[in-house]
C-alpha cells in the first residue's frame, strides 16, 4: 500500500547555505496537480549541482525537492488520457525551481506536463535522455529548422564529453554530420569516438582578441557558455548557426556584432522550459529516431539514491562523463493510494 509520505532529497537553507538532506515528505506537499507520478528514476544535472551545493539560487523557494527531471509511472493520470501504469517522462516544467523535483518517490504534478515515454526507450533510457537528451536534441532541431543540413561542413559540439553535449554529438552523428566534440576530459576521446565524433580536440583557445577569426563551422551546440561561446562566434562560418544552453563556462557574453552583421550568424536560444506541444513532439522524434541505443548504454552510468548528494558535489567540482542516472525506487507495478 502507497504510505501518506515519500523519500526524498529536499533542499533547505543552512548556516553554510542552500543544502539537501534526505527526508520523508508528506504526499500532500508535493505541489500541485491533477496527476500523480511514482517515479523510478531521475538523474543528475549540472543544474540540479548547483541548486544541492548553493552555487546558484535554482529554488524560488524552500524547503524545495532537488531534481529538474523525472521518470516514473503514472498512479493518477488525471486529465492527461493516459493508463494507470504509462511509462512518462517529464523535463522543462520547473521542477526544483517552482515546484517539487525529481528526487522523490512520487511527484504530483499538472497532467499537461507529462510526456509519454516512447516505446523504443525503458525508463532507465528515459531519465538518462532526461534533460541533457532534450535539450540537446531540441538544439538540433533548431539548427536544423535554421537550415544546417549534412555535408554542409564541420558541427563543433563543446562539453561535449558531459550529458547534453554526450548525446548531441550521438545525435549529431547519427543524422550524418561531421562533428568535432571539444572536451576539458584528456580520457574522453575513445569514448567520443565511439559516440560518433569525427574528430576530438582539447578546450579551444578563447583567448584571442580579433572579432572574427577564420570561420570553420557549419554549425555548433554550445554547452559551456562564457568564452566559449564567444569564441564560436568568431569562428562560426558565414551562414553558420550556433544553438547555446550552457552557462558552466559563465553567463557573461564578451563578443562583438561583426558574426552577427557580416557573416550572418544565427545565435539560438536553447530552453525546455515548457515548449510547444509541436517542438515537444519533434524533440522526442528525433531522440527515437537518432538516438542510438549502443550510444546510449555508453553515455550512461546509475546510482543508487544514497550515491546522489556525491554525484551532485561531482558534477560541479569536478564534472562528469556522460549521464548519471538516479534509481529512485523499483520498476514494478504503480500502487493505488
Amino acid at each position: 500500500m502507497m504510505t501518506n509520505d515519500a523519500a526524498a532529497y529536499q533542499l533547505f537553507e543552512t548556516p553554510e547555505g542552500v543544502r539537501g538532506r534526505y527526508v520523508r515528505v508528506p504526499l500532500s506537499e508535493l505541489g500541485e496537480g491533477d496527476a500523480l507520478v511514482r517515479v523510478t528514476h531521475s538523474s543528475v544535472n549540472y543544474k540540479d549541482g548547483l541548486a544541492a551545493t548553493g552555487r546558484a539560487p535554482i529554488a524560488r523557494s524552500l524547503p524545495m525537492v532537488g531534481g529538474c527531471c523525472a521518470v516514473g509511472v503514472v498512479v493518477e493520470p488525471g486529465e492527461s488520457g493516459l493508463a494507470v501504469g504509462a511509462p512518462v517522462s517529464i523535463v522543462g516544467a520547473t521542477l526544483s525551481e517552482r515546484h517539487s523535483g525529481g528526487y522523490c518517490e512520487y511527484l504530483r504534478v499538472p497532467s499537461a506536463w507529462l510526456t509519454p515515454v516512447p516505446s523504443r526507450f525503458s525508463l532507465l533510457e528515459a531519465a538518462a535522455i532526461g534533460t541533457a537528451g532534450v535539450t540537446a536534441a531540441m538544439a538540433v532541431l533548431k539548427l536544423e529548422d535554421a537550415g544546417l543540413a549534412p555535408g554542409a561542413g564541420p558541427v563543433a559540439v563543446t562539453g561535449a564529453s558531459g550529458g547534453a553535449g554526450s548525446i548531441a554529438t550521438a545525435l549529431l552523428a547519427a543524422r550524418g554530420y561531421e562533428v568535432t566534440a571539444f572536451t576539458g576530459r584528456r580520457d574522453a576521446e575513445d569514448y567520443l569516438v565511439s559516440l560518433g565524433a569525427a574528430r576530438v580536440e582539447p578546450r579551444p583557445d578563447t583567448s584571442g582578441k580579433r572579432p572574427l577569426e577564420k570561420g570553420l563551422w557549419a554549425g555548433a551546440i554550445d554547452a559551456v557558455g562564457g568564452d566559449t561561446l564567444a569564441w564560436l562566434t568568431r569562428t562560426a562560418a558565414p551562414g553558420a548557426s550556433i544553438a547555446a544552453f550552457g552557462n558552466a563556462g559563465g553567463n557573461a557574453l564578451n563578443a562583438t556584432v561583426l558574426p552577427f552583421i557580416l557573416r550572418g550568424v544565427n545565435l539560438l536560444g536553447v530552453t525546455v522550459t515548457f515548449p510547444s506541444d509541436d517542438v515537444r513532439k519533434r524533440t522526442w522524434q528525433i531522440l527515437t529516431d537518432s538516438l542510438k541505443a549502443e550510444a546510449l548504454r555508453a553515455i550512461t552510468s546509475e546510482i543508487a539514491f544514497d550515491e546522489l548528494e556525491s554525484s551532485l558535489f561531482q558534477i560541479v567540482e569536478e564534472g562528469v562523463r556522460g549521464r548519471v542516472v538516479v534509481r529512485i525506487s523499483e520498476e514494478d507495478a504503480p500502487q493505488s493510494p
